[in-house]
């Protein structure tokens, strides 16, 4: 390889690593919003299991939070000991549209406690980033969790 292209790969990924890192901000800062909006701490959002556990809080219920990352250890355990076993492959498959259910669940709930309806909340679910940067960067209001 040349000298020409290894700077063309370097400068691309220059400019893929600046973008990367200006969306991370931007998802950040809308993240933080977010959770100020909802009379929380900014800095809970930067907390990885924790803000989570928050998001849950400001949507819905925790319980619901406790549940899906259970059920994720459960179906990483099983799915580590699973081998060729089609019933514990199965019940992995199973445990994961449960999960998958409840964060489509959590996807309107979110939506609902902005104000916001089921378009929005299909927008949260297909398109979580550019909508989580709209309800967080916009001039949604927050009306409390949707029990």
């Amino acid at each position: 390889m040349g000298f020409i292209a290894i700077s063309s790969m370097l400068f691309l990924g220059g400019i893929y690593v600046t973008i990367a890192l200006a969306w991370w901000i931007l998802q950040i800062v809308a993240n933080w919003r977010i959770f100020t909006k909802a009379g929380e701490a900014g800095w809970k959002s930067l907390i990885p299991v924790y803000s989570d556990y928050i998001s849950y809080k400001i949507a819905w219920q925790t319980s619901y939070f406790w549940l899906v990352f259970i059920l994720g250890i459960v179906a990483s355990c099983v799915q580590t000991y699973a081998g060729d076993s089609t019933m514990l492959l199965t019940i992995v498959s199973l445990i994961r549209i449960i999960a998958g259910i409840i964060s489509i669940m959590y996807s309107v709930k979110l939506a609902r406690a902005f104000g916001r309806g089921t378009l929005f909340a299909v927008g949260l679910i297909f398109l979580q980033p550019i909508f989580m940067l709209i309800l967080g960067l916009g001039d949604d209001r927050y009306y409390g969790a949707d029990k």
